[in-house]
Order: structure tokens, then sequence, then C-alpha cells
């Protein structure tokens, strides 16, 4: 309970300080990136560590659901914050003669500082430990065979760190989200780019537009939410190997049909729901098998270890798009390497193995 309302402290307060600092990036960086980021990172862990000893018979599905509220808390901040669209409703962040201003973007900033410090605040309260020995009724922990015995079971993150399925958990969250992030933090970018976009196909920029908040802003991040429930649900009956190996898989290919998708609004949305129903995933079946392989009385220190790779991939995929848009090259420089790093994550999961037994 502390630490997740210590986070939701800190998320608060370095959005409502970002508010004052007016139009430095400097600041901003320093409250939004390092202030509100470092409180995301405290309570973003605290529900799936306290849901998974809650319910152990369920790794994958209380995960999912415990971060499912982070995917469809995107959906309403961003179109809160969006001018209003097609959809009806928005406009924190309007346009005044032309462009945006500080007054609103700050009025934005502080106005979701305060919201962000009560929710999680209230949020924070419940967040309690089950008592010693507790288990679900009928479940009955899984007995140690040798395989396990070789990963450890309630590691602590000294010698989960000893262990090759740390690194394989590791290195495949940061090519998942090196290449998630590399597609879905430049959606609305590439619908509206004039050579690959629906521009480029005899749309309006105004139909582009729309079509770019509601892939990005409506289908992404609804279904984002929803993978995370749906692909944690799934592990917990085929397992978290098969999972990971058919998720990546899966990935892959939506992410090369993305390009192509731009010559009719519909398939835009699908194939985007679709990357953010798979993206979920990494947030539901990380968790999970981080507690399958090393305990779940730890889990909230191991999972700060595992979760460092989604910083890595987090901060490296979306320059490297920057970097393909801002050099003129098509985005599908950018999608086909994404789409390759996702086959690269299913071999690495063809050689994770599961540690806890069924």
């Amino acid at each position: 309970m502390k630490i997740a309302l210590s986070g939701g402290v800190l998320l608060g307060l370095g959005y409502i300080l970002a508010s004052f600092v007016g139009a430095s990036f400097v600041g901003k960086l320093a409250c939004i990136g390092i202030i509100a980021g470092a409180g995301i990172g405290l309570a973003y862990v605290v529900p799936i560590a306290v849901g998974v000893k809650w319910f152990p018979d369920k790794k994958g599905l209380v995960s999912g659901l415990a971060v499912a509220g982070f995917g469809f808390g995107a959906f309403i901040w961003i179109l809160l914050a969006n001018p209003p669209s097609i959809l009806g409703f928005g406009g924190l962040i309007t346009k005044q003669a032309g462009a945006y201003t500080v007054l609103n973007v700050d009025y934005a900033f502080r106005l979701y500082g305060c919201i962000f410090l009560i929710l999680v605040g209230i949020g924070s309260l419940v967040m309690k430990n089950p008592p010693a020995g507790w288990k679900p009724a009928g479940w009955n922990p899984p007995v140690r065979d040798s395989n396990q015995k070789k990963v450890g079971y309630d590691c602590k993150p000294r010698e989960m760190c000893t262990k090759k399925e740390f690194y394989l958990l590791w290195m495949m969250f940061i090519i998942g989200a090196l290449a998630g992030l590399m597609v879905i933090g430049n959606v609305q970018n590439f619908a509206k780019s004039l050579t690959d976009g629906f521009t480029a196909y005899g749309f309006s920029s105004t139909d582009a537009a729309d079509f770019a908040v509601i892939g990005a802003a409506v289908c992404l991040p609804i279904f984002n939410g929803a993978g995370r429930i749906v692909w944690g649900q799934v592990s917990d009956k085929i397992g978290r190997r098969k999972a990971l190996l058919s998720m990546f898989l899966f990935q892959g290919i939506v992410m090369v049909v993305f390009f192509y998708t731009t010559t009719n609004p519909y398939i835009f949305y699908i194939v985007a729901a679709l990357i953010g129903f798979n993206f979920g995933g990494n947030f539901a079946l990380f968790p999970a098998a981080c507690a399958d392989s090393f305990g779940a009385e730890n889990l909230g220190l191991n999972y700060g270890f595992v979760f460092t790779a989604y910083g890595i991939g987090g901060t490296v995929g979306p320059i490297l798009a920057g970097a393909v848009q801002d050099a003129g090259m098509s985005f599908l420089y950018a999608f086909v390497p994404a789409a390759i790093m996702c086959f690269i994550a299913a071999a690495l999961a063809f050689v994770y193995r599961d540690a806890a037994p069924k």
C-alpha cells in the first residue's frame, strides 16, 4: 500500500509541477519523465504482485486484469486531451490561431496530475497482501520438480539474475517493447503520411487525420487493454511458453500487413487493433512468466528487474521509427524490422521453458 501510494503521489506531483515550467523541454522532461515516471514505476508493479499472491492459480489472468487499466486508460486520457474529432468529445488541448498554446497544455497537465493523485491514492488503499499461508480453496501449490530446482523458486533478485530464464524473458521483453513501440508510436504519423498514408490513396488530409485518431486513440488502446486480459487467460491454459511464441509470431505477421492498410480505413482499424491486442499481451505474460520461474514471494522486486527491458525498448523503438521518418524514408523500413524482431523474440520463446509444473 505504501509503495503504491508513494507512486501515486509522485505521478500526480510530476504532472502538476510540469504545468508550471511552461514550454521548457528540460522542465517537462524532469517533471513528467523523471518524477511522474518514477511514480508509475513504483505504483505499476504493486497490483501485479499483490494480485498474483491472492490468485496463484490464475497468474496470467490476474496479471492481465491488473495491467488492463493501463491500456484502457490511454483511451480515456488521449481522447480527452486531443482536439474534438468525429468522436465528438475531447478538447482539453486545442489549437488557437493554428497553434497549440502553452496555457492549454499546462491546464491539461495540472488537471491530469490532480486526477492521477486522487485515483491512484484511492486504489492504493486496497493493495494488501494475503495472510501468510493463504491459498485459494481447492488449490495446492505445484510440486517442485528437477527442472524447477534448476531455475530456482522464490528467488531473490541476485539469484534470479544468474538464471538463463531471466535473460530470455528480458531479451524477449526488450524486443517486444522496441518492436511494438516502433509501430505504435507512429500510427498517427503513418496514417497522415503523404507517401504511405491515406492521402497517398486519394483520401483528404482531414479524413486521414480522423482515421488516425480512431486507429491510434480508440482501436489500438482499447484492444491493448483487452489483449492483456485475453493473453493472460490463454497463458493459464496453454502455458507461458506457447502463449509467448504465439503472440510474437502473430505480432510479426500483422506488423508487415499493417503497411498495406491505408487503402481502406476499416482494414486499418482492424490491424491497428490487432497490433494493440498483441502488444498488450506483453504486460500480462511477462509478470506471470516471472512468477512461474522465480516465485510469487518476491515478484515485486523481481519483475522490476525484468521490466527494465521495457524502459530500454520503449526508448530505442520510437527513436528508431522517428529517425526513419525524419530521413524521409518509407514507414516500411520501420515496420519490416519490427516484424523481424518479433520473429526473433518468437525464437527466444521457443527456447524458453515454463518453470512451474502444470
